[in-house]
């Protein structure tokens, strides 16, 4: 007959052997400089003879950093996420990090897959690109702890969590500005996602602009959904219309080259027909005809300020929490023009 398993050790056992308590095995283990050097060469002894060493490595590497931080994203295809990713590498690097990537595509899910890093130890902290907070297994429940988050490109409203982004309103409001400057007074923006913070945040800066002018201006707003299919409908449900713009503000660069597309379709010259403005530059924009006039945001920026803010605030949780809004630039190119009279 085979004889029975033999059980693991435990840490009685240990203090068993080395005559000793269960507290003072457990101090040699994590705070080993706090134990006397005698004690702790019988604790060591009494752990290579009943076999405990496995089971006191895990133990201590429970208690240390993983050093590795977990950014969520909803699609690594946004091409604004290689320009942020750089950034938080970056200061990730030479801070002695390494940073997971989770890809979300929007499915709870998956979020909740990726959030066991942080419970298992995996991961010491969460950089969000999602906008939101992760639903599954975050629960609103007091006795549940947030772990240290930053979000970056999009803020996320919770007193716990830091962000960093471009700053929206004022970036949009200077795009708005230039065209009025141009002459344009039939200014529509083309909207975003619904619910999205940016889409609100980006309609902001335009009423603003629009606010501001010496003659009564009219906030003109179409849906869109921030790609190019939602910038060529956005067109189409316009050209029902009676009065058409001049000029068109739109949330993203992908949403101004399906603008760009779908008015070029209908015989109408970009830029000395009717002007397009987009936000974000992404690679494409200047790679179009007309190249596209947008907002520069500073993505690598975004990144090393985001993760920055995260491992200030591993290393010091007393760090306060902080927002950061960084100035995007106004890069001016071919698809606007002065409007004609």
């Amino acid at each position: 007959m085979q004889p029975p398993p033999k059980k693991p050790a435990t840490i009685e056992d240990v203090a068993r052997l080395a005559e000793v308590s269960i507290a003072t095995v457990s101090r040699a283990i994590s705070k080993p400089e706090k134990v006397a050097d005698s004690t702790r060469k019988k604790v060591t002894a009494a752990i290579a003879r009943t076999g405990y060493t496995a089971n006191a490595m895990a133990q201590n590497l429970r208690r240390q950093r993983s050093h590795m931080v977990l950014v969520l994203a909803e699609s690594i295809s946004d091409p604004n996420f290689p320009g942020i990713l750089t950034g938080l590498e970056k200061v990730a690097n030479t801070r002695g990090y390494g940073v997971l990537i989770g890809n979300t595509e929007g499915d709870v899910a998956v979020e909740e897959k990726y959030l066991r890093f942080l419970s298992a130890g995996t991961a010491d902290g969460l950089i969000l690109l999602t906008g939101h907070l992760p639903v599954a297994g975050w629960p609103d429940n007091s006795k549940t702890l947030i772990p240290t988050t930053v979000a970056a490109a999009t803020p996320v409203d919770h007193p716990n969590i830091s962000y960093v982004c471009t700053d929206d309103q004022s970036a949009s409001r200077i795009a708005t500005e230039y065209l009025m400057s141009l002459g344009h007074r039939r200014i529509v923006y083309v909207a975003g996602p619904k619910g999205s913070v940016l889409t609100e945040r980006r309609l902001k800066g335009y009423c603003e602009a629009l606010s501001q002018s010496s003659e009564p201006m009219s906030i003109w707003k179409v849906d869109g959904d921030g790609t190019s299919l939602g910038g060529r409908a956005a067109v189409e449900r316009l050209f029902i219309r009676d009065t058409l713009p001049t000029a068109f503000f739109c949330f993203n660069d992908n949403t101004a080259i399906g603008v760009i597309g779908a008015l070029q379709d209908r015989g109408y010259d970009v830029p000395h027909d009717m002007s397009v403005v987009g936000f974000d530059d992404i690679p494409f924009a200047n790679n179009i005809t007309p190249s596209l006039t947008t907002i520069r945001q500073p993505r690598s920026q975004i990144g090393e300020y985001a993760m920055t803010a995260l491992l200030d605030r591993l290393g010091d949780p007393a760090t306060a929490v902080a927002t950061s809004e960084l100035h995007g630039d106004l890069i001016v190119r071919n698809s606007c023009a002065a409007v004609k009279t």
